[in-house]
């Protein structure tokens, strides 16, 4: 059979660098059988194809209608069923990802000019879930099918001895009661190794802490900072961290989703001064914020605050030099972001803290 696969976050998203570990998966296992796989980066001629899958993990990435209405197509993934995404079939699943399926988009990338950094994700990386699961059911979050923390995949399924490093996706690792065998079987590799979720802060431990602050980590050490009422164990938790590493910490803030489902103007509101508040904690502790915007935030009378907020945070070179009134001013007084952000201080002074805070 000719089979076509396509990636529709990476061809509806300008700035998307990083594989569909589905696309893989299928790819592998078609492959395995003696198929011809194509990565298709256009929604053209699909006709053409035997079979025909689309995967996406986000819900916004725009996707054809005419195209999902073909008879060779299927489609799958949280970007079009969010919570209630089929899984792939077992054989599927446990497939060993087809690491070669994007070569030739990124060869083209790369003969385009583009840095090979950018694609690191797809020429260097083992990619895989060793867990699954979560048992928190935050209200945003599409884990809502899960109530405890589950093994998935052991690691010899989805490790390439040719690719110098691993990304784990799994939602909380630490939940998981077998994490120590997992994270010691991780150390053992002697590759460096990242969970790209985020680690969940509340669940460590003096014993997780030594674990994991000792390992050949890649990157920044992810965990994150979704709700206020967290405040005071987030922050015991760095101060417990701090005793293990010095290392950068950074934490995802979640922001613009109203847990009561009012959405009314008291929200808006007290979500940006929520979102403030976890900055602040963060930056008072040599941490780094990175803010996550859900979509519905586009709703909000605040709109270009989140924006604003998200490009400061986002940039540790902005964060860790320029208080946010620095970054606006920076950006010119007849930016938006300028107006923005004095628009919001002229409704609510007391904001001015905020504003004038810096990392030191």
């Amino acid at each position: 059979m000719r089979i076509a696969i396509l990636d529709a976050d990476l061809i509806g998203r300008k700035r998307h660098r990083f594989p569909n570990l589905a696309c893989m998966k299928l790819s592998g296992y078609y492959k395995a059988l003696g198929d011809e796989i194509l990565l298709k980066t256009d929604y053209g001629g699909l006709d053409a194809f035997d079979r025909v899958f689309i995967s996406k993990v986000f819900t916004d990435t725009p996707v054809p209608e005419a195209a999902l209405k073909l008879s060779n197509v299927s489609y799958g993934g949280t970007g079009f069923f969010y919570d209630k995404a089929p899984a792939l079939p077992e054989a599927v699943e446990h497939q060993m990802p087809d690491y070669h399926l994007y070569d030739g988009w990124v060869s083209a990338q790369l003969a385009a000019g583009k840095r090979p950094q950018e694609f690191s994700y797809y020429t260097d990386y083992s990619i895989g879930f060793l867990t699954r699961g979560c048992f928190r059911k935050c209200a945003f979050c599409v884990n809502q099918n899960y109530d405890r923390v589950l093994l998935h995949s052991p690691l010899s399924e989805f490790i390439d001895s040719s690719r110098k490093k691993l990304c784990l996706l799994d939602d909380n690792f630490f939940g998981c009661p077998d994490w120590k065998r997992l994270l010691t079987e991780l150390q053992t590799t002697g590759r460096p190794f990242q969970f790209k979720q985020g680690l969940d802060e509340r669940l460590l431990t003096d014993e997780k802490c030594a674990a994991l602050f000792c390992s050949r980590y890649d990157g920044d050490y992810i965990f994150a900072f979704d709700n206020v009422d967290d405040a005071e164990l987030i922050e015991r938790k760095i101060q417990l961290a701090r005793k293990y590493t010095n290392a950068v910490m950074k934490f995802y803030c979640f922001c613009g989703f109203d847990r009561t489902d009012r959405w009314d103007a008291d929200f808006w509101r007290q979500d940006v001064l929520d979102l403030f508040t976890r900055i602040e904690i963060l930056m008072r502790n040599h941490c780094l914020p990175y803010v996550m915007r859900f979509a519905r935030y586009t709703e909000s009378p605040y709109r270009g605050v989140y924006v604003s907020v998200a490009r400061w945070c986002n940039q540790p070179s902005f964060f860790k030099k320029k208080s946010l009134r620095e970054f606006a001013e920076l950006n010119g007084v007849g930016s938006a972001c300028y107006r923005y952000l004095r628009d919001f201080e002229q409704r609510f002074p007391k904001i001015a803290y905020f504003y004038d805070m810096k990392y030191k």
